[in-house]
């Protein structure tokens, strides 16, 4: 039998919904952070190389995505993170409003934090029903209806999902500014 490994904390930075452009100055607010995750439309494989060569780096692909992108990241992955179960997937919706392809998975076997980008809405919802949380970053690119773009930064640590931040990064197309709240 082999000796359970045991918990460190890990800090994740999640984005989502860069479609091909990402901030230089974007890697200020990773550099705390030992993993990056992104939720799907990256855009180009230039931002995802630029984002795994910065730090250990976990996506999937989202619907405008191209083959490059879609070959290297899956649609859905499913993984443990210092033990907290994760589901991410680009087109997920939301407590109540789930996705039909994801309203079963979720049902039959929900995970600990389910993770989608897509709507370019940031939200963050308990959903007690299944027993998760619900995370999306909004985007943080420049394409795209939403006004503020947005990331999230948290903790895992032992099972748990702590020190949750939102970070706005100033007005699509405009200068980040690193709003941390």
């Amino acid at each position: 039998m082999k000796p359970s490994q045991p918990f460190s904390l890990k800090k994740i930075g999640l984005l989502s919904d860069t479609h091909s452009q990402l901030d230089d100055s974007v890697f200020q607010f990773l550099e705390p952070c030992d993993e990056v995750w992104h939720a799907g439309d990256i855009g180009n494989i230039a931002v995802a190389d630029k984002l795994e060569a910065f730090r250990p780096f976990r996506a999937v692909h989202g619907n405008i995505d191209g083959q490059q992108v879609r070959l290297r990241y899956p649609e859905l992955l499913r993984f443990d993170c210092e033990g907290v179960d994760v589901l991410m997937t680009h087109i997920g919706g939301y407590p109540g409003k789930y996705a039909p392809p994801m309203r079963e998975l979720l049902r039959s076997h929900p995970p600990k934090l389910f993770i989608c980008g897509h709507s370019h809405i940031l939200k963050v919802i308990n959903d007690p029903a299944l027993g998760l949380l619900h995370m999306n970053p909004g985007a943080c690119g420049n394409e795209g209806w939403h006004k503020v773009k947005t990331l999230l930064r948290f903790d895992l640590n032992a099972g748990r999902i702590e020190n949750l931040e939102v970070v706005e990064l100033g007005k699509r197309g405009g200068k980040v500014d690193f709003g941390v709240g």
